[in-house]
């Protein structure tokens, strides 16, 4: 199968470089990654390491920071612009994972592949073990959404964890999903997101009046939301948009909303006096934490419009905030059932919900233990466990 899947990926590749080479120019977020991963450019192998971790993007290389911080020999695969960036304060020994036909001849051997989630890439779980590493798959899930995409592909991922050494599921339900797809050597251990939680890298001091962030907000969320919003006086508006290259985009829909309510507006990256104005976008990565540390609500966004899935509850949960969700959470199920008191709302109730006084605040109920995960990785990787 390996040989039939790579002859189709080289001419899926071949088929699709016109259109990747567009692409590349027509977003400043697939400047570097596609010619990085279609074409290798700037994007050499790695130097030797014993570990190598995988994720996709900037919030999984979030969570996963404490854990790579344990192991100084390592290298970082993602996938996407601002993963890279965040990877790269990491190590510097952080690539893009480039398409899998290059894999056979660009991946480096080292002791322990770590892929984090639903990163399963058959040539590079296939390689790494090839070259003799053993291959773990952790913080693994198979969300609602996707179990029927999954199941209807079996084959392939039956075939695909050949090649998987151990899986660390997330609770009972992907257990038994993964276990179907022909998983083996599958424990349960929860979700490392809750494991190592990101604490504050800065202290503000928290702004007089009620602080309000609609966190990790995805395109059509912001105009449903502002839509029937109004605050109280002493209200302090907060967005902190998911993707960087929409930072303009909701500025301007955001000044547009003060300047009809009478309010003042400023960015986050241009003031000394970060929590001056009344509504204030978050235009900087890595202030997300130190803004929930001091909110007295949080709108967990990416969960008003479907097809995204939510984001993670943990994060904000562990300065007991009101935390309001969309329904739209089926990537997170696993870390919203850690979280008590949070509200599930439409977008349009959102508002109403701002005007209550007596909102329950959020509480985590049980934190995951990521230690046999550690200690696997470091007897792989040949460290004293």
């Amino acid at each position: 199968m390996a040989a039939i899947y790579y002859i189709l990926c080289a001419i899926l590749w071949g088929f699709a470089l016109p259109f990747l080479w567009i692409l590349s120019f027509a977003k400043d977020k697939y400047k570097k990654s596609i010619p990085a991963r279609f074409w290798l450019a700037n994007n050499p192998p790695f130097s030797k390491a014993k570990v190598h971790f995988h994720a996709a993007s900037y919030g999984e290389i979030q969570a996963l920071k404490p854990l790579i911080s344990l192991f100084k020999n390592s290298s970082i695969s993602v996938i996407t612009q601002t993963g890279f960036e965040a990877a790269k304060k990491q190590s510097e020994n952080t690539r893009f994972l480039p398409f899998e036909i290059f894999l056979p001849f660009w991946l480096k051997r080292s002791k322990v592949l770590v892929v984090f989630e639903a990163e399963l890439w058959l040539m590079l779980v296939l390689v790494a073990k090839l070259k003799g590493a053993r291959v773990i798959l952790i913080n693994a899930r198979i969300s609602d959404k996707s179990v029927k995409s999954y199941k209807r592909f079996a084959f392939f991922y039956r075939y695909l964890f050949r090649y998987i050494d151990c899986v660390y599921a997330q609770n009972m339900v992907d257990f038994d999903r993964l276990k179907f797809l022909g998983a083996k050597n599958i424990r349960v251990s929860g979700n490392i997101k809750s494991a190592f939680l990101p604490k504050p890298s800065t202290e503000y001091v928290k702004p007089k009046g009620r602080v309000v962030v609609f966190a990790s907000t995805h395109s059509g969320e912001e105009e449903l939301l502002l839509l029937k919003l109004s605050l109280s006086k002493n209200d302090k508006i907060i967005f902190a948009p998911r993707h960087p290259e929409r930072f303009d985009e909701v500025s301007k829909l955001l000044q547009e909303f003060a300047l009809r309510n009478g309010r003042s507006f400023a960015r986050f990256s241009d003031t000394s006096d970060k929590f001056s104005a009344d509504i204030i976008l978050v235009d900087t990565l890595g202030e997300l934490v130190n803004i929930y540390a001091i909110s007295d609500i949080v709108v967990l966004c990416g969960s008003f419009i479907d097809g995204i899935g939510g984001h993670n509850p943990i994060e904000a949960a562990q300065f007991n905030p009101v935390i309001i969700s969309g329904e739209f959470f089926f990537n997170q199920t696993s870390l919203y059932s850690l979280v008590e008191g949070i509200t599930i709302a439409r977008a349009d109730e959102v508002s109403e919900l701002l005007k209550q006084k007596n909102l329950a605040k959020s509480k985590i109920s049980s934190h995951s233990n990521a230690s046999e995960i550690i200690a696997d990785i470091r007897r792989a990787s040949g460290e004293s466990v």
